[in-house]
């Protein structure tokens, strides 16, 4: 066999492998979604179908069943800091279900005319209900650095797991935001 004949028979069979990669490429979205629906995996999130309106008309719409509605915890939120900055919560409290998804914002402006580096510490009360919070997103994972006079908000995403004590009905989620590095002023007397 000559060598064109050989590079011929090699591209034939590179290009079966490459149709055959795309093909599976494409097909892998539909495989997903099944395999998750079989699983339940990622059911926080709803596929095209289950969408309100995005359906034919009376399409049903599943519910998240990790969220227990029968329950209803009123999460209150603190800031407090150890420096000359303004912190807060964008709303003081709200009231959600154990297993549902909510998210607050944190307002923080730098009033300071240098630019400082801060990072925020949560606390919980009561103390056992710090093992069911989680958080999702969070501005105290990082430290950030703030512009003199700038001026941010940040998110905190949680949820509350379901196996919390039924006799929590309030939780207090409180953070201390301080100075990374600088000079952190005494603690009141």
């Amino acid at each position: 066999m000559s060598i064109r004949a050989e590079n011929v028979k090699m591209v034939g069979k590179l290009a079966v492998v490459a149709a055959g990669m795309f093909a599976f490429g494409y097909a892998l979205i539909p495989i997903y979604k099944h395999i998750c629906e079989a699983t339940g995996i990622n059911i926080l999130s709803l596929s095209e179908r289950q969408v309100p309106g995005g359906g034919s008309a009376g399409a049903d719409v599943k519910l998240n069943t990790q969220v227990d509605t029968s329950r209803t915890i009123t999460v209150e939120f603190d800031a407090n800091s150890r420096g000359p900055w303004e912190f807060k919560p964008a709303q003081r409290s709200i009231q959600v279900h154990p297993g549902q998804l909510a998210t607050v914002m944190y307002e923080f402006q730098n009033v300071q005319n240098r630019r400082m580096a801060a990072q925020a510490i949560p606390s919980y009360a009561p103390h056992q209900a710090a093992a069911h919070f989680n958080k999702l997103e969070c501005f105290c994972f990082t430290q950030y650095v703030l512009e003199p006079g700038e001026k941010k908000q940040w998110p905190v995403a949680f949820v509350i797991d379901p196996k919390l004590s039924k006799d929590v009905t309030t939780i207090t989620l409180s953070y201390t935001f301080f100075e990374v590095g600088g000079k952190t002023p005494p603690a009141p007397i």
